[in-house]
């Protein structure tokens, strides 16, 4: 699948304006921010000031904690932050960021990738900012322009555990091609949306794309690009087989002028996915080793083999999209 989130840096944001983030982006508040700082007050606002594209900038952020579940009988939207770029004037029509009173705490939470900066609420709730390369190229690709190589910067509020990202690796298709399979859930359900664009891009809040890195592959060493995907409306899980893709189909892009033909596969030494979290919840990150090309000779292959089966067959509660070995 294309990367969805090839958009242009943010622009000069017009004054005064209380917005909330469009469509599967409800945590994103800038890109490329340097001299990052997070403040918390007591009354569950938040204001984030960093310097981006040569301007300083302050953010009052409020209005969104957690997550709610996916629920096909019901219209209720995902949870999402309201933002304001002036600092507080656009909520309350002064310079609210000068008088902005931190009050938040060091923090005590749980691990979390990609962290830029954190702190404990007086209410007891996390606020986080991660910040990480979310539209790299996908299929390897280096970046060739500053938007697809981009650092986005992304909030989060909220109390509990984080989501729950299990990954497996295997082998597909009788051991032809290397595999990896999972299931993205939170507080115990799964996390899903209802529905994505004909790339696969989700088309609501409650969907999230889970964007797979490779180690040491095809494409040359270091972390690439591989791919992006969603877990699957019912179920949260997913599956991904590493194939030769043609980077003019599918809604992939290449570099002006690139000939070099088919990509991939782009199976590697390890694997990184991350994903940004449910509603306004922290985004999470699993990291594991690769495999070495199936030998049906090998028995442990074929006993790894076997047990990786039976651990899909195990969560896929009907998923229709993975039950292939």
């Amino acid at each position: 699948m294309a990367n969805p989130k090839l958009l242009a840096l943010l622009g000069v944001l017009v004054a005064a304006l209380a917005l909330p983030l469009g469509a599967g982006a409800s945590n994103l508040i800038d890109r490329n921010a340097q001299n990052v700082r997070l403040q918390v007050n007591r009354k569950g606002e938040a204001l984030v000031s960093y310097s981006a594209a040569g301007r300083a900038r302050k953010v009052l952020v409020w209005g969104a904690l957690n997550a709610r579940y996916p629920n096909p009988a019901s219209s209720t939207p995902q949870v999402h932050f309201r933002l304001d770029y002036s600092g507080g004037w656009g909520k309350y029509h002064k310079t609210y960021w000068k008088t902005f009173k931190n009050s938040c705490r060091a923090y005590d939470g749980p691990g979390l990738a990609w962290l830029v900066a954190a702190c404990k609420a007086p209410d007891g709730s996390y606020w986080a900012l991660q910040s990480w390369q979310t539209p790299l190229p996908d299929l390897g690709f280096s970046p060739w322009t500053p938007q697809l190589s981009a650092w986005e910067l992304h909030l989060s509020h909220w109390t509990g555990p984080l989501a729950k990202l299990e990954v497996w690796t295997d082998w597909i298709y009788s051991g032809r091609f290397h595999d990896l399979f999972g299931r993205l859930s939170y507080g115990g359900q799964p996390v899903y949306g209802y529905g994505t664009t004909s790339v696969g891009a989700p088309t609501d809040r409650y969907g999230r794309l889970l964007y797979l890195d490779t180690f040491n592959s095809a494409y040359g060493s270091g972390w690439r690009r591989e791919n992006s995907f969603v877990a699957h409306n019912p179920t949260g899980v997913f599956c991904y087989g590493f194939y030769t893709f043609n980077p003019f189909k599918g809604g992939y892009i290449a570099p002006p002028g690139y000939n070099g033909g088919m990509r991939g596969p782009g199976n590697g030494e390890k694997y990184r996915i991350t994903v940004e979290g449910p509603g306004v919840t922290p985004d999470v990150m699993w990291v594991g080793n690769g495999l070495h090309d199936y030998d049906r000779r090998n028995p442990e292959d074929v006993a790894y083999e076997q047990q990786m089966n039976g651990v899909l067959d195990s969560i896929l509660n009907g998923d229709k999209l993975c039950r292939q070995h």
